[in-house]
């Protein structure tokens, strides 16, 4: 019995301590968690902190048997309020992302994480109800007397720790490539320094943040040098890709890539297009850009088309399909505009969209999952509904207040769409009553068990994803009303 006690304890311990662990390396997904299940959002950010150091003390508890009882009392209580927390969300239709081993491992609240939680109970009830004195074997004392069998469990259970020590290692080696990341944006920004004096950007963001892949490109006009307003039809041609640039007079790394520009369009210049937008007065990107393999240059009166595009840093290369949807993120910085036109050398175009999401496009270019779901009226609607047309997929809960802010919006757009206009589907959750007063002319179908969303790489609500007519799915996935009505070139 007491290696059963130990053994569970060191199970315990191993759980806890992931979990502390993983959302410890995650505090904004920790905060956004908590957020998420009803916290508000004045206390989020503390609760995101207390809770996984909450998660440790209580994973540190399992090691000693003087405070393992106190801790599986403590864990029990955690995993209950965890539990609660989970059917009072799903009672609600809503599957927000559980966060629940943070960095390690997060999925929607599911049945799945129901009865995992569920099982995480067991021992600690077991280890409450053999009492304060009956936790098992001290690892620490030495006046056990230990048989073999005892020691294999003890050497099992250091093993545990071991692993859980490389973990934590590996996510720090994380930490430090994120560091770098951000060392090197700071490097960007200083080589964009001239004569001492700061380029100015205003609300510069994250280079990683942008439209999705797949999102169509909004309806913009930009003039030349010499001042001919041009419309984004011309400045992104329908006949190859485009690689358009944010570059700027006072940008020193800019200046740097010319003779690469100036290559690239000829080793590349019969596939693709090239197109540059800056910034300032016509005079200093003349003095600057004013020789061959600038022709397509235009001029934005401050920074509006970088913004539309999340494309703030100088210099930054987005590609975009001859369709004009989003081949890539933003590229921010020399290396990873050379890596993303290197990327693209070895593509074979003209075969159709292109996507280069460097491993983090969520399921874009991937076949969207086969399922079949009853609608409101009780028919079925299955994945051959693609065949109609491409789509627009859109994960939903009516308690949620993000979703609830969009309807309008969607089904204004639902109600007057064309005939040629890309098809809806809404896949939601909840009792099929509660979804009667949306008003959409598009199908509404009910997934409970929270199956689908996740296969099309979705799992918050709201997101969605655009999947073509041969079942493929075209975008990455766009979280939010702002995201998802880029997939559509709308600006909301």
């Amino acid at each position: 019995m007491e290696i059963l006690l130990l053994t569970l304890r060191l199970f315990l311990f191993g759980i806890f301590a992931l979990a502390g662990i993983g959302k410890l390396y995650d505090l904004e997904g920790s905060k956004k968690a908590v957020e998420s299940f009803g916290v508000p959002a004045s206390l989020s950010k503390v609760f995101g902190v207390l809770l996984p150091i909450a998660e440790i003390a209580v994973a540190i508890s399992f090691l000693f048997v003087q405070t393992s009882w106190f801790g599986a009392i403590g864990g029990a209580a955690l995993l209950t309020v965890f539990l609660a927390g989970m059917l009072w969300q799903m009672w609600q239709g809503n599957a927000p992302d559980c966060h629940c081993f943070g960095q390690i491992h997060s999925e929607p609240v599911s049945k799945k994480s129901l009865l995992r939680n569920a099982a995480f109970i067991v021992p600690a009830i077991f280890l409450i109800i053999s009492g304060t004195g009956n936790q098992g074997l001290d690892i620490l004392s030495s006046s056990n007397n230990f048989s073999e069998a005892n020691a294999m469990q003890i050497i099992l259970g250091l093993a545990v720790i071991g692993f859980l020590a490389a973990i934590v290692f590996f996510l720090k080696k994380i930490s430090e490539q994120q560091t770098q990341i951000m060392r090197r944006i700071e490097v960007l920004e200083l080589l964009s320094h001239e004569g001492g004096k700061e380029v100015e950007r205003d609300d510069v963001s994250d280079p990683a943040h942008g439209l999705p892949i797949g999102s169509l490109v909004p309806a913009f006009e930009l003039p030349n040098m010499a001042g001919e307003n041009t419309s984004h039809e011309n400045i992104l041609p329908s006949d190859n890709p485009t690689l358009l640039f944010f570059v700027s007079p006072s940008c020193n790394p800019c200046e740097a890539l010319i003779p690469d520009f100036q290559k690239w369009q000829k080793d590349l210049g019969m596939r693709v297009n090239f197109a540059f937008v800056s910034s300032g007065k016509v005079k200093d990107n003349k003095e600057k850009f004013g020789q061959p393999g600038f022709e397509n240059l235009y001029i934005q009166e401050e920074n509006e088309i970088s913004e539309l595009f999340g494309a703030e840093w100088t210099p930054t290369a987005i590609l975009v399909n001859a369709d004009r949807t989003l081949a890539s993120r933003p590229a921010a910085g020399d290396t990873a505009i050379k890596e993303l036109v290197e990327q693209l050398a070895d593509e074979k175009l003209g075969g159709g969209p292109i996507y280069l999401t460097n491993g983090h496009g969520g399921k874009v270019g991937e076949k969207a999952p086969e399922f079949a779901l009853e609608d409101l009226e009780g028919n079925e609607i299955s994945s051959e509904i693609f065949n109609k047309g491409k789509t627009l997929v859109t994960y939903w809960s009516t308690g949620c207040p993000h979703c609830v802010n969009m309807l309008e919006d969607l089904r204004d757009w639902d109600n007057s769409k064309e005939a040629d206009d890309l098809n809806l589907l809404v896949i939601s959750s909840g009792d099929a009553e509660n979804h009667e007063d949306m008003g959409l002319k598009s199908p509404i179908v009910i997934d409970n068990e929270h199956e689908v969303g996740p296969g099309f790489g979705m799992s918050g609500t709201p997101s969605a994803v655009l999947v073509n007519e041969e079942g493929k799915i075209v975008s990455e996935t766009a979280v939010g009303s702002h995201q998802i009505w880029s997939l559509l070139g709308k600006k909301k």
